[in-house]
């Protein structure tokens, strides 16, 4: 999996249109996506969308009527004070309003559900099949990248399957509408505005897109005016910074920042106003065109003042809806760009697999005998294996303890244990079962697993200890609690169980963390328990008493245990020593020190 690029919606100034950004035209030339694929995603809404577009049409065509009721009032009701029609005529322009305003409340209600659901799809199967992905897919992904598709690109879509589709359809219709309004008012007029409409939206954009240029250059120096202040003000920076002796090279730093945004905010100020001095003489000149061409006999063809009042109304409001088709070639490369990133994860083969017609197993008769025949893995992009042809044999109920220097695949070789990674070759067996042939719930079920790097979610202790078991009671949680050490602590906290945690459990110490994921493991019971290096954040006192009440727990169960401490594990069954992805040596303690080889070796430098 290659390093996705940052997301990136087309954007574009205040009242300026889109451009279409490089990053979107190398998504979509590395990933284009078929338009049926999109439309896929809609199709369930098919009425409702159909419905959705009806409304659009009726809507510019019932907003046409106004003008033509202004030129009755103006031209007819008013000078010959005929007070009926005007009242017909007035109650007309009054529903009018009422009518395309309900319209558009509808619309709106209908298109903005339609989106909801279309995202809420996505969503949901996105965040379901990125669970299925192994381990070494999001080792391999750039941190914050899994969560920006989903969160980002997903939220990105919302103003996509909502409002651009619709915006579209609304400035195609109301375009039309309005120029057939327009013609059918006056022709002569009509001409006219075809001179003068298409330099003053090329001017009004190139005025817009200017101001937008600025206006990202001025975002981006923002933001890293926003970096400096985080990085150079937060706990960790001001450390660095004190320790680095930097603080006046940071200082320096910041203040050639703050003093760029000097000349780019006095930029787009005077952008700024050049744009309404420009669009007022735009608005004031197209007017006046259109007011010389009603005036002179030549042109005017006996145009009343009801006409010319309807149809500068018309020619002023076409200017909307033009500059929206403007950016329609932007927002839809930028809209597919957002589909393509989403589709590039929803077509990622999970490496670990769910099998299709998966291995029952009695999770309650499950006795925890654990082979590997055979097994080699190598991670992806590496030159070598991580393990090779290691074959082990742990007979349900015995401990197994794997040794060895850093990088030997201890971690490994437990990871396949519980497969968050499938062997290149070999298999890994539970009973006799192939583990890929079993459900991930059923073997997370019998297989639990402790390792160096704790995690606690954000949540009450009752919470994390639940997401193991939860049907357990509150003196099931007290047991677990008690049996890794850690109920006094919880005991002796305010709120006991539902004291919260914090984020990844910040407000306990390294080894209160680890005494409560392993708390969390026991709970569950599973048959097989795989300890990796989960005694590591422990002090030597805390450590003895947490290795004894896991030898208790460990009676009757499987237990494969990696040790930073050869002191830990010399009352396991059997000791395997791993050197550079092979088993260098196996057997009890006192057989490997009898040896005198690698464990013996590990034993003295310890």
């Amino acid at each position: 999996m290659t390093d996705a690029p940052t997301p990136h919606v087309g954007g574009r100034g205040p009242g300026g249109p889109r451009r279409i950004s490089k990053e979107d035209r190398a998504q979509l030339e590395a990933r284009p996506v078929p338009f049926a694929r999109v439309a896929a995603l809609f199709s369930p809404h098919r009425r409702t969308l159909g419905v959705v577009v009806a409304i659009i049409v009726a809507t510019s065509v019932v907003s046409m009527a106004s003008p033509f009721l202004v030129r009755e009032v103006v031209d007819v009701a008013i000078p010959q004070q005929d007070v009926s029609l005007l009242l017909w005529v007035v109650g007309g322009m009054v529903a009018v309003a009422v009518v395309t305003s309900l319209l558009g409340v509808v619309q709106t209600w209908m298109s903005a559900q339609v989106g909801q659901r279309v995202m809420h799809g996505l969503r949901t199967q996105l965040f379901s099949h990125l669970q299925r992905q192994s381990l070494g897919f999001f080792t391999r992904s750039r941190a914050g990248e899994v969560q920006s598709r989903l969160i980002n690109d997903v939220g990105g879509m919302q103003g996509v399957v909502t409002t651009t589709a619709t915006s579209i359809a609304s400035n195609l219709t109301t375009a039309v509408a309005t120029a057939v309004a327009m013609v059918a008012l006056s022709w002569r007029l009509s001409l006219i505005s075809l001179v003068v409409v298409p330099p003053a939206i090329w001017l009004t954009r190139k005025v817009a897109l200017l101001r937008r240029e600025i206006t990202a250059r001025q975002q981006s120096a923002l933001a890293d005016l926003h970096v400096r202040i985080e990085e150079g003000l937060s706990i960790s920076g001001i450390r660095l910074a004190k320790t680095m002796g930097t603080t006046r090279r940071d200082s320096q730093r910041f203040a050639q920042v703050s003093h760029d945004l000097i000349d780019l905010e006095l930029r787009s100020q005077l952008a700024g106003r050049w744009r309404m001095a420009t669009m007022q003489v735009v608005f004031a000149a197209v007017p006046a065109a259109i007011y010389l061409a009603a005036g002179l006999p030549a042109t005017s063809g006996g145009m009343t003042i009801g006409t010319l009042i309807a149809f500068t109304t018309l020619q002023a409001g076409i200017f909307r809806p033009l500059m929206g088709l403007l950016n329609v070639g932007a927002q839809w490369v930028s809209s597919m760009a957002l589909f393509s990133r989403v589709f590039e994860y929803l077509d990622l083969e999970p490496e670990i697999t769910t099998p299709e017609h998966p291995v029952r197993l009695d999770l309650a008769s499950v006795r925890g005998e654990v082979r590997l025949e055979g097994v080699s893995f190598r991670y992806t992009g590496a030159e070598r294996d991580a393990l090779h042809e290691v074959s082990l044999d742990v007979p349900a109920g015995t401990s197994l303890a794997l040794v060895g220097h850093t990088g030997s695949g201890k971690s490994t070789l437990a990871a396949l244990v519980s497969r968050l990674y499938d062997p290149t070759q070999g298999r890994v067996t539970v009973d006799g079962v192939d583990i890929r042939d079993l459900d991930p719930e059923d073997l997370a079920s019998v297989v639990g697993v402790v390792s160096q790097e704790t995690y606690l979610v954000h949540a009450s202790i009752r919470e994390n200890l639940l997401l193991a078991r939860p049907d357990a009671d509150e003196a099931r949680l007290w047991q677990s609690l008690a049996a890794a050490q850690v109920a006094d602590l919880v005991a002796s906290l305010p709120e006991g169980l539902d004291t919260v945690v914090g984020s990844r459990g910040y407000r306990f110490s390294g080894g209160e963390q680890q005494r409560i994921a392993i708390a969390r493991t026991l709970l569950r019971d599973p048959r097989v328990l795989v300890l990796d290096e989960a005694t590591s954040a422990l002090d030597n006192e805390t450590e003895r008493e947490l290795q004894a009440a896991i030898e208790t727990l460990a009676k009757g169960r499987t237990t494969i245990t990696i040790a930073h401490r050869l002191s830990t594990v010399e009352g396991a069954d059997q000791i395997v020593v791993l050197d550079d992805g092979v088993v260098a040596e196996q057997g009890t303690h006192d057989e490997l020190l009898r040896q005198a080889g690698a464990y013996a070796g590990l034993a003295l430098a310890a």
